[in-house]
């Protein structure tokens, strides 16, 4: 009776470390934007999401984002102004799906009322540096002219290759291509390989400019998890694709959470 009790206990014991040890599953939602204000860098066209065939596509996307059953959708809205981000989200669905072609309203509110969520979670930080033009100036005063190519070049290939698959692909094609590992590195290589070199030997900006990013989006992650509940055994972040990429490295370093790929989600 004593072994009987012991191997009792002993499975009991395995059993709670086992689900004290289960992984968050977060499924990182990288997207360009659906209503491109032209305020980055790069320049590239507006995709139309609120086409028949992009509305179609948006509901069977969402359809799978329901399936998939995340607890909390987290979203690139200032974490300052939460309670702005609730009276939209309680505003009128069908009208906000019929004018609103962002992709908050199209991929994550669309998504979060699927589900019968109550609201949306903000978790942009905006306080952080972005000097590009003084990068740029740094680097024409330290006559890193190699390097202001270099930039010109990455910047101009970015633009063109994108441009041209807005162009060719569906909105779905379009999501899972700038969630390839490949387009996740491009997005990080820009700032630990070009943009950090910036400046003179005694002029730090363009490792400054990289610091700042860095720092929005561990902000950002911050917020994920302290928002993230005990209870909540799946989230999705959706966010500009630049983000994702970086949050994406976070994670691979946190025992806690397990990445779902998007296209697992949608296959």
């Amino acid at each position: 009776m004593k072994k009987i009790a012991l191997l009792l206990v002993f499975t009991i014991a395995l059993t709670t470390v086992s689900a004290q040890t289960k992984k968050k599953q977060i499924l990182l939602l990288g997207t360009f934007h659906f209503e491109n204000p032209g305020l980055d860098v790069a320049q590239i066209n507006t995709f139309n999401v609120m086409s028949d065939k992009s509305q179609k596509e948006l509901e069977i996307i969402t359809d799978k984002i329901k399936k998939f059953g995340p607890n909390k959708i987290f979203v690139e809205w200032n974490y300052q102004k939460q309670d702005k981000l609730d009276k939209f989200y309680n505003r009128n669905t069908d009208s906000l799906l019929h004018k609103k072609a962002d992709e908050i309203v199209q991929l994550a509110l669309r998504s979060a009322k699927k589900l019968g969520h109550k609201k949306l979670y903000g978790i942009d930080y905006n306080d952080a540096d972005f000097p590009y033009d003084s990068l740029v100036k740094g680097m024409t005063a330290a006559k890193q002219f190699d390097l202001i190519k270099k930039n010109e070049e990455l910047m101009k290939k970015y633009e063109t290759d994108q441009n041209k698959k807005i162009a060719k692909y569906s909105l779905t094609e379009l999501l899972l291509d700038v969630n390839t590992k490949a387009a996740n590195e491009d997005n990080i290589s820009w700032y630990l390989e070009t943009a950090i070199k910036g400046g003179k030997t005694d002029n730090f900006v363009g490792a400054y400019l990289v610091s700042e990013w860095y720092r929005r989006n561990l902000y950002m992650y911050a917020l994920i998890q302290k928002l993230t509940e005990s209870k909540d055994d799946k989230i999705m972040v959706l966010l500009g694709a630049g983000h994702t990429a970086m949050i994406r490295e976070f994670v691979e370093h946190n025992s806690e959470y397990e990445i779902v790929e998007l296209a697992t989600v949608l296959k």
